[in-house]
């Protein structure tokens, strides 16, 4: 049973710098776009870090880059149907280690939106 809830995060997981998808993964976001894979592979993913297909990234205000899937407003996935099977399995176990640094720094701020970040001290 998951001790965290995705939909108290800001998508810290999202900002990683590199998100590696497979074939499939990039069939998977074609067809929910209603592309080709070729077309998804040219569109969404590029060659970066020594690895064949990563995400593309777009600028986010809290984190400095995030996924192109991201909405920086609603801090929401928007394919989620279709994310990357890395995506899927994150983070592969009960915990999530951003989940339990949120939850903490909430408990502690009295503050049940708080998220302490690098730029502005706070984001909400």
């Amino acid at each position: 049973m998951a001790k965290y809830d995705c939909m108290k995060c800001p998508g810290y997981c999202c900002s990683y710098p590199v998100i590696e998808i497979t074939g499939r993964d990039v069939a998977r976001l074609g067809r929910h776009f209603g592309i080709t894979a070729p077309e998804a592979q040219a569109k969404f993913t590029k060659k970066a870090h020594g690895r064949e297909r990563v995400l593309r990234r777009k600028d986010d205000p809290h984190f400095g880059r995030i996924c192109r899937f991201f909405d920086t407003e609603a801090r929401r996935c928007t394919v989620y149907k279709a994310r990357p099977g890395i995506c899927r399995q994150f983070p592969g176990e009960s915990r999530c280690g951003y989940y339990d640094f949120l939850k903490f720094e909430r408990e502690h701020q009295k503050d049940a939106d708080y998220v302490a970040t690098t730029d502005s001290g706070m984001f909400r």
